[in-house]
This record gives C-alpha cells, structure tokens and sequence, in this order.
C-alpha cells in the first residue's frame, strides 16, 4: 500500500459517457485528469449537454495530467440528441393484432381496386 499523499503516476480513466458537461469535469479533473472535446471548442461553457462518447474508455490506465476526449453529439446521421423516454399513446395490450380479411357474404366476390 503507498504512503499516505503518495500519488501514483498512472491513473484509471473514469466513465464519463452519461455525465452532463459540468460533472465529467469534474470527475476527470478529480481523477487529475484533463477533458477536450472535438466538438465543442468552447467546452468550459457546455454545462448540461450529455456525454455520448469518450477515449480513452473507462478503466484504461493513463499518465495523470492526460487529456481525456469526449464527445456530445454522436455526429451527422447517427441519431444525435432528442427525447429518449417513451411518449404516447401508447400500443394497446395484447401484442400485435392480425390484418382481418374483408367481411363478404357467400355468393358474392370480394371488392378488388382497380
């Protein structure tokens, strides 16, 4: 066991994928661990965007004082941000319902379209 206020020079990299801005700061910076992101130049002022991705991942041993890259937008195409919880109405119980056929009395044809 190290002496008590021995710092190791390697550090584990925490997860930072969920965390707002303002907290993934935080935890990199209490892990003595330095945060950048790509795509958003002007990370000191994100403040409640959430981190989508991160490198290196979480549990990698890195040298303190590394920088740790994580991303708030998971890019052109790829889904993005938006509203992740259900919405409403909500399917009805009883799982799917078969397409029924059209009701026809014997002795007569079923309408055709054209």
């Amino acid at each position: 066991m190290p002496p008590r206020g021995f710092r190791t020079p390697e550090v584990r990299v925490p997860r930072l994928v969920g965390l707002m801005a303002v907290d993934a700061r935080e935890s990199a910076r209490a892990h003595g661990l330095s945060l950048t992101s790509p795509d958003r130049p002007d990370l000191r002022l994100a403040v409640v965007d959430y981190v989508v991705r991160q490198y290196p991942e979480p549990g990698a041993e890195v040298p303190r004082e590394s920088m740790i890259y994580v991303w708030f937008d998971l890019g052109e195409g790829d889904g993005g941000g938006g509203v992740r919880e259900p919405r409403g109405p909500l399917p009805l119980p009883g799982g799917l319902r078969r397409e029924l056929s059209e009701p026809h009395t014997p002795g007569t044809a079923p309408l055709a379209c054209p």
